[in-house]
């Protein structure tokens, strides 16, 4: 169990304010994985389904889960949901049951107390970050403070205790739940939704991790989705900033699939999907009771595609120093964009991609959506329901990313 004591921290950086702590009696929230927000939109669909597979899930977790907060809040009615929150997800460079392992991918998803808007704030693994004192939960030692250090330490010095703690340190938001998934956990989800379709724009060839895709579209399911997802050296520019917009571009495709009616309706995927999220998953202890998953998938299931925003934190590469080789903290963006998250603020873009590991798709097709027209007669005794109010997002310049709604493609290296 991790001291959450403010005297425990390491000093935070004086530009970025902690924010207020959520209220703790509010245990219904919930993340399956790197697929965790997406997973969770799923089990709302049919709730007898929802039922039977949050049960096995519940069964199945609980004896693999991690403690991350002092104490466990009491869990509401299947159904009762209210406020925001903050959850971790850590994709581990191996199994989770392994010893020395490395958080490979850190993403921090935040949705706002009115449940209109969210945000996935991907933390760059090499990232060199200040580090508060954290606890190994299976040696009992402690690891004291330090800086210089890139993000992706965290795990192997105190579990996902210690990636939350690190996570909280930098960014200022109280993280209330989190999930962990290894290499091949991830690949078994990929093939328990099916593959995804992403969109490549240039070749991309990977020796690494054994990938090379032609320019087009591919069906990525399993390994090869695995495979996609690791690509550091074939996509943009080699960075793990340009390898995070290529991610972006399999998650947003990822999370459009789980909202389409197909999905959403089909109870084979949906049992096939939780089973295998208990047994290729380790949660925070709150995160194994069948209310907090109905709940949380009633909540995401509300917000709109082009109000779910994927950013990377803002950094850079070339530095010198301690920065040499990793990636550098844009801190007066970083502080913009934290402040924006802290009051709820939906996050907007100046672009879809960042232009180097990932662009727009130019053949997407185009919004469904059209307007209504004006000069049409309205059918008798037809009523329409108002249309509610959103607040408008706040755009910050230096910040990559795109909405679930934007639809992308990865770009192969170029130097």
């Amino acid at each position: 169990m991790r001291d959450r004591s403010r005297s425990a921290r390491a000093p935070r950086p004086t530009v970025i304010a902690r924010h207020g702590r959520l209220p703790r009696s509010r245990a219904w929230k919930t993340v399956l994985g790197i697929f965790g927000a997406s997973l969770a939109v799923v089990l709302v669909s049919a709730t007898s389904v929802v039922g039977i597979a949050a049960v096995q899930l519940t069964t199945e977790v609980a004896a693999n889960s991690v403690k991350i907060n002092e104490t466990e809040a009491p869990i509401p009615e299947i159904g009762a949901y209210e406020g925001g929150f903050n959850i971790l997800v850590v994709g581990s460079d191996a199994n989770w049951d392994r010893d020395s392992v490395l958080n490979d991918v850190n993403i921090i998803i935040h949705v706002s107390a009115d449940q209109t808007n969210a945000v996935a704030v991907s933390i760059p693994r090499d990232l060199v970050v200040p580090y508060p004192g954290c606890v190994n939960p299976k040696t009992g030692k402690t690891w004291g403070v330090a800086t210089g250090l890139p993000m992706n330490n965290a795990l192997y010095y105190g579990g996902l205790p210690c990636v939350v703690n690190v996570a909280e340190n930098l960014t200022g938001l109280d993280i209330q739940y989190a999930g962990m998934i290894g290499f091949d956990g991830v690949a078994t989800m990929a093939a328990a939704v099916g593959g995804v379709d992403v969109c490549v724009a240039t070749a991309i060839h990977d020796k690494f991790v054994g990938l090379d895709l032609a320019p087009g579209t591919h069906h990525l399911d399993g390994y090869d989705a695995l495979k996609f997802l690791r690509s550091r050296h074939g996509v943009g520019d080699g960075s793990d900033l340009t390898r995070i917009s290529s991610q972006q571009v399999f998650l947003s495709a990822l999370l459009r699939k789980l909202k389409s009616e197909d999905t959403l309706t089909n109870v084979g995927k949906l049992i096939g999907l939780t089973k295998a999220a208990a047994a290729n998953m380790q949660l925070s202890t709150e995160l194994t009771q069948p209310a907090t998953v109905v709940a949380m998938a009633k909540a995401l299931n509300k917000i709109p595609m082009d109000r779910i925003t994927f950013v990377q934190y803002p950094g850079s590469t070339g530095g010198q120093g301690i920065y040499a080789g990793k990636v550098q903290p844009k801190q007066a963006i970083a502080d913009k964009l934290f402040a924006a998250i802290r009051a709820d603020q939906p996050i907007g873009l100046d672009k879809a991609g960042d232009g180097r590991g990932s662009e727009v798709d130019p053949n997407a097709p185009a919004d469904p959506a059209t307007p209504a027209d004006p000069s049409a007669t309205p059918t008798p005794g037809a009523t329409t329901a108002p249309e509610p109010v959103l607040p408008d997002k706040v755009i910050i310049s230096g910040v990559n990313g795109q909405t679930a709604a934007d639809q992308t493609c990865s770009v192969g290296f170029h130097g």
